[in-house]
């Protein structure tokens, strides 16, 4: 053989053997950050140690509202990623987009991965999942909201941590002690303002926040969330705003730090905090069940889930598919869930993974991870607590959340807010359902 064949067979051999093992990349967008970023990249990393064939790459992408608009815009473009992390109130919009998505179940079955939807917690699955039990979306980081404490102020305000607020006026009347106490700017405060006084308040209360089961029945819903329960509420919390015994902390968890640093004594936001808690906060803490107001009859009843899953976004080859297939597989394992579980305070999405951790008895020594599990599971879901589907939810957020901001500023009554809040929605939602029946 001549040196300049050897020479082409060498090198045809080498690109031969370099094709065949080619890794294929699996992209992934997410909105993790901190120590749930770091979760996210160890999944991968493991992941990717565990088999030769496939190679996730996770990259951040901002926050929740940036994710999704961010792979929205990508899909359009034609160059959208193979999974795309989107927070639970994108799950409408998600939907509609035929042709965006593949269906996690249509996934599982075409790549021959076992899946079986019963494995999952009923109150994660249900809510991405179509009325016949089709799963949509794949249940990543799925949380809920609890009511974080910082024992040591509590205990200098004269409150016991082992007896926290259960009540909303037992918690404004703790938050006037702890005021009193040396917490001027803020006796307590809440993140996700409409997350916490509209979605998770009218599903604890059993309360509807719209018709239809909060759109999870059509699209076709009309909001119902300035009923006189609601107004009460808001109105309390106008008025606790004059002097700073509530405090508003914004629209998304960008105030979450005013608990960390020990500003905020009584904060509540998603159990998913756990992992910043656990990093920043260098005091005593803990965490309850969200507060209700006790003459609500059946109050409270059950949580709703919050955080994010993971959508398949159309337009992908087959074996990249097969690789997105094995890493949800891969997540699924009961113990890398209980690890995750662990790590960042965000639920073990499968039942085996949250029976396992009872059976080993951690809870006892870890209640605040279990909290948003007793939560969600209080009481069997009505229509009213199963979750909600509307679309334009991201931009709904802000517009309710503009009107609570104009009625805790003064600019508006609470009843004027609620009334305006219900009326814009509604025209918004008219306008989605226009939208999606072109």
């Amino acid at each position: 053989m001549s040196f300049r064949k050897f020479v082409f067979a060498a090198s045809a051999s080498l690109l031969f053997s370099s094709a065949a093992n080619a890794q294929i990349e699996i992209h992934w967008w997410h909105a993790m950050t901190g120590g749930n970023n770091q979760v996210v990249v160890k999944l991968a990393e493991e992941f990717n140690a565990s088999q030769k064939d496939y190679k996730v790459i996770p990259s951040y992408k901002g926050g929740y509202a940036d994710t999704m608009n961010a792979g929205i815009a990508a899909f359009r473009a034609g160059n959208a990623p193979h999974i795309m992390q989107v927070f639970e109130v994108g799950t409408a919009t998600m939907m509609a987009a035929t042709g965006a998505v593949k269906p996690v179940h249509v996934l599982m079955k075409e790549a021959g991965e076992k899946f079986d939807p019963n494995a999952y917690l009923p109150a994660i699955t249900g809510y991405y999942s179509t009325a016949k039990g089709e799963m949509l979306s794949f249940p990543f980081n799925s949380s809920s909201m609890v009511m974080w404490l910082n024992n040591d102020a509590l205990k200098k305000a004269g409150l016991d941590p082992a007896k926290p607020p259960k009540t909303w006026p037992e918690v404004f009347e703790a938050a006037k002690k702890l005021k009193a106490s040396g917490h001027d700017s803020c006796g307590f405060s809440t993140a996700w303002v409409t997350w916490a006084h509209i979605e998770q308040f009218s599903a604890w209360h059993n309360v509807p926040i719209g018709t239809k089961a909060n759109g999870l029945g059509g699209f076709d819903t009309v909001l119902k969330f300035n009923s006189p329960l609601h107004l009460k509420h808001l109105e309390n919390l106008v008025n606790l705003q004059k002097d700073k015994t509530f405090d508003y902390s914004g629209r998304t968890n960008t105030g979450e730090g005013r608990f960390t640093s020990g500003e905020c004594a009584i904060f509540l936001t998603s159990s998913g905090f756990f992992g910043n808690v656990k990093n920043n906060a260098k005091f005593n803490w803990s965490n309850a069940p969200m507060p209700y107001y006790p003459d609500v009859k059946g109050a409270p009843q059950n949580s709703i889930i919050g955080g994010a899953s993971l959508w398949v976004m159309g337009g992908k080859k087959a074996d990249e598919y097969k690789g997105v297939a094995k890493f949800f597989t891969f997540l699924s394992d009961t113990d890398r869930q209980i690890a995750i579980h662990k790590a960042s305070g965000y639920l073990p999405i499968t039942k085996a993974a949250y029976q396992k951790n009872k059976a080993a008895g951690f809870y006892k020594d870890a209640a605040y991870l279990e909290t948003p599990l007793l939560e969600l599971t209080n009481k069997e879901p009505t229509e009213n607590s199963r979750g909600l589907r509307f679309g334009n939810m991201v931009q709904l957020r802000d517009l309710w959340s503009e009107e609570i901001e104009a009625a805790l500023g003064g600019k508006k009554s609470a009843k004027q807010a609620l009334d305006d809040a219900v009326t814009r929605g509604n025209a918004m939602l008219r306008q989605f359902e226009r939208t999606v029946s072109r």
